[in-house]
């Protein structure tokens, strides 16, 4: 199965740390050795958005190549609004990018890597796949 890896856990994977790495990222890294991990375009515009130095972010432009974008349907954006609007409905708040996240991982049956607890009170209101670290 595929699996959705959110922007906590790839920008935990990028980021320059002494020491053994976090859980979250050596399940990145089997799941990219196994040609599991999934990426969408707004994920890469998160990953992308506040470098400031350009060859930084040419740098990890290209990298994020080896990962094409999953193509995303009108029906994507109609489920995440609609999770958008029932989870705030239950006092729950998350951006747009979450919800399209879980739209994605649940109109194609794949689970979500993430690293982030908002999605664990998504779950509770949505048909949500997690490997929550």
């Amino acid at each position: 199965m595929k699996v959705l890896v959110d922007t906590s856990v790839w920008s935990l994977a990028l980021r320059r740390r002494l020491g053994a790495p976090a859980e979250a990222v050596l399940v990145l890294q089997r799941l990219i050795s196994e040609h599991r991990a999934t990426l969408i375009g707004a994920i890469r515009q998160e990953l992308l958005s506040g470098i400031r130095d350009e060859a930084q972010f040419d740098r990890l432009r290209a990298h994020l190549w080896a990962f094409p974008d999953t193509e995303l349907s009108a029906l994507d954006y109609e489920l995440a609004a609609r999770f958008f609007n029932r989870c705030r409905a239950e006092g729950i708040h998350g951006s747009n990018t979450d919800f399209l996240i879980c739209a994605v991982a649940v109109n194609r049956s794949w689970s979500v890597l993430t690293v982030d607890r908002d999605f664990d009170r998504f779950r509770e209101h949505i048909p949500l796949e997690l490997r929550v670290l």
